[in-house]
């Protein structure tokens, strides 16, 4: 949810919370409550903070010497998928009365950190700064654009931020930084059996001693709800259905910003068009007619948790590497659990209609089957006994 388009700044996140359950975007939740009532604590705590920094400026107007107060302290808050973490800090994020913040996903602000780290690298060796340690300097620069930043999906798998973690917030919190943090996992197990792990332990114990941790422990996923209110499949390829995708994916988005992303493949970029929360949106041939693989599926995969492809076609034996890389791609959301909100020319089953006996058409078989399985309301929590095919105009 977001504050953005349809509702007013309310002065508290609970009452931003309590408008969203008014209107029926959210049902009441205690767990959620108790994390509303934490996040005001912190806005309440970055106001004052930011009130006297504004007062300092005067002091020396004054003789009385004023004791230091503690850091504020941030927040971390962990959960499983679909409990509504996110909406959370979102709401957090639109209210508190702070100039230099920052939304972002973690995964991006660790690639920036490493390009950031590069650059650094490079004007060192060009004679244009100084200090062979460059995590400094890129703290710095970083507490200096934003001193609270709201991190979305804090997770660590890549050795390369797993080892600078600890003296990369280490800086930023002594330049100030205040963090507020989600993630699937509280923080004892992130980089869970990672390599060289002890090296990112320090880490943990420098998160618990500048952010509180909490638990979202609801029982509802209420992204799998809506997600399962949504038509997941939708054919024939015609205006009825163009204009049921169009609503599924505002109705995915409840108002949150649209934007361009790029996710990092291994010194190069795949560029999303369309992106919102936790969800992607490609036509079939940005993501199947162009020469991607299976580490470009395998990235776009773990950056987001929903894809919305729009356009899939029928294959014959012209779209051979198309139908390859459409089989890919669903191999690699299937296994990754993703859920897919597709538009079609055609149901799963006639979907491909090229030779039968080559290896495509066997392999579209076990496509099809997924795309099935898929469509299940069980999915991606269990495996789908049956599932139906939602065609523009009728009910799902």
């Amino acid at each position: 949810m977001s504050l953005r388009d349809g509702l007013q700044p309310f002065p508290s996140v609970r009452q931003a919370y309590e408008r969203l359950i008014e209107r029926g975007e959210v049902t009441r939740d205690l767990a959620q409550e108790k994390i509303a009532k934490r996040l005001d604590r912190l806005v309440e705590e970055l106001a004052n903070k930011r009130l006297a920094a504004k007062s300092s400026a005067l002091g020396w107007l004054f003789a009385r010497r004023r004791e230091p107060k503690a850091p504020v302290k941030g927040l971390y808050i962990h959960g499983a998928v679909g409990r509504g973490k996110t909406m959370l800090m979102d709401l957090f994020f639109e209210l508190v009365p702070v100039n230099r913040k920052r939304r972002v996903h973690f995964n991006d602000f660790m690639a920036e950190v490493h390009d950031r780290i590069g650059r650094h690298r490079t004007a060192l060796k060009a004679g244009e700064v100084k200090g062979d340690d460059p995590i400094p300097p890129v703290a710095r620069a970083l507490a200096g654009e934003a001193w609270v930043l709201c991190f979305d999906e804090f997770s660590v798998t890549d050795i390369a931020d797993a080892m600078i973690l600890s003296r990369l917030f280490s800086a930023l919190f002594e330049e100030g930084v205040v963090l507020v943090a989600t993630s699937n996992v509280a923080p004892q197990k992130l980089y869970h059996n990672g390599l060289n792990r002890p090296l990112f332990e320090p880490f943990i114990a420098i998160l618990a001693r500048h952010a509180d941790v909490m638990s979202l422990d609801s029982d509802t996923d209420y992204r799998l709800e809506k997600l399962n209110r949504l038509p997941v499949y939708l054919t024939p390829l015609d205006e009825e259905t163009g204009e049921a995708f169009e609503a599924a994916w505002r109705d995915y988005a409840n108002g949150a910003a649209e934007q361009a992303e790029e996710v990092a493949v291994k010194g190069r970029s795949i560029k999303v068009p369309r992106a919102t929360r936790d969800a992607a949106r490609f036509t079939f041939e940005e993501l199947c007619g162009r020469p991607l693989g299976a580490r470009d599926y395998l990235a776009i995969a773990a950056r987001f948790q929903t894809l919305f492809v729009e356009s899939v076609p029928v294959f014959d034996d012209a779209m051979r590497n198309e139908a390859k890389r459409f089989i890919l791609l669903i191999d690699t959301l299937y296994d990754k659990r993703m859920r897919l909100i597709a538009s079609a020319a055609a149901q799963p089953q006639a979907l491909y209609r090229g030779r039968t006996g080559t290896t495509e058409s066997f392999e579209f078989e076990r496509t099809a089957s997924r795309l099935i399985e898929m469509q299940s309301r069980d999915w991606p929590d269990g495996k789908a006994e049956e599932a139906g095919v939602r065609e523009a105009g009728h009910d799902a």
